[in-house]
């Protein structure tokens, strides 16, 4: 079992709007903790895991190494005693592929840094610069070297439904995601929010977002890659922010509280097609396991409907 504690530090060091981004409403969160108010977040998430969870410490929501070092030095210092007492196991942050050096790396090793996130989002340099990122890919591609080669796990996070983006891209930043190193990923379909360039696009239309059946669609073969690669998959799609729940921050955009359901459906739905392929009207019985078993019937029963003369049978 392994648990994540988040501590959430929006836009802090970052100097670039990228045209999607609304930090605020997509974190839920304004307010930039201070060193007390993050050890309280930690300590109140301690009180609620089991003491047999392996547990994280991470620093979510900013370009963490972007702010001075002696303020990453503070945050970190935070986490020591819980570190010393093995009460975590490891500090994980996010951060920008340009704010990545040698200096920067060493202090974060010292201090118990274990996994770095570089918000990648693209890895075509058009495509980063439509979206205002501030960064090229080969910034991202050095930048995982001298985390991997300085022995750090390596996580990038990308995007999809990006202006210029088509699935074939998409499908090309994985395998670049793959090979730059990555142990681990994130999957964002891109969502218009309000008080963003973005969002002044999609209203003038100069931009339009990907439907949900196509974020299903391109997520669902980004899940498959990088699950044959061995990449591990941290989150797939955003979480519900209450801006987003209510309506109030999001304006258009494949958001979907149970996308990711969404895309194992879609996926057990591809299985089951191949299964049953040449048994017309037979009764196909698959061996589903336990924890997907929910998957296999489908958000909604959709493959429960979709397959009526398959039998899902859970293996135990």
């Amino acid at each position: 079992m392994h648990r994540v504690i988040p501590i959430f530090i929006p836009e802090k060091a970052c100097p670039y709007r990228c045209i999607y981004c609304n930090q605020f409403a997509i974190a839920g969160q304004q307010h930039v903790p201070s060193i007390a108010e993050a050890k309280q977040a930690i300590d109140q998430h301690l009180a609620t895991i089991p003491a047999e969870a392996e547990k994280r410490i991470a620093f979510f929501g900013g370009s963490f190494t972007g702010m001075p070092i002696d303020e990453q030095t503070e945050y970190l210092a935070m986490v020591q005693p819980y570190l010393q007492a093995g009460v975590v196991s490891g500090i994980q942050l996010s951060t920008r592929p340009d704010y990545i050096s040698q200096e920067i790396l060493d202090n974060l090793k010292r201090l118990g840094v274990t996994l770095i996130e570089l918000g990648a989002q693209s890895l075509d340099d058009e495509i980063l610069k439509r979206s205002g990122r501030g960064h090229t890919v080969q910034q991202v591609r050095e930048a995982a070297r001298l985390i991997t080669g300085n022995g750090f796990q390596l996580g990038l996070q990308m995007m999809i439904g990006l202006p210029g983006d088509t699935k074939e891209k998409a499908l090309h930043t994985a395998k670049l995601i793959q090979e730059f190193g990555a142990s681990c990923t994130r999957i964002y379909p891109t969502l218009v929010v309000e008080d963003t360039v973005l969002a002044k696009q999609y209203r003038t239309g100069k931009y339009q977002p990907l439907t949900l059946e196509q974020a299903v669609d391109w997520t669902k073969d980004l899940y498959r890659f990088f699950t044959e690669q061995g990449i591990t998959i941290l989150r797939v799609g955003l979480h519900p922010s209450e801006g987003l729940l209510s309506g109030k921050d999001y304006l258009a955009g494949p958001f979907h509280v149970s996308f990711k359901e969404l895309v194992l459906t879609a996926l057990w739905h591809d299985k089951i097609a191949e299964a049953v392929h040449g048994h017309d009207g037979e009764e196909v019985v698959i061996d589903v396991p336990a924890h997907e078993i929910n998957y296999a019937v489908g958000y909604g029963s959709a493959n429960k409907k979709a397959f009526p003369s398959v039998k899902l049978k859970m293996e135990r």
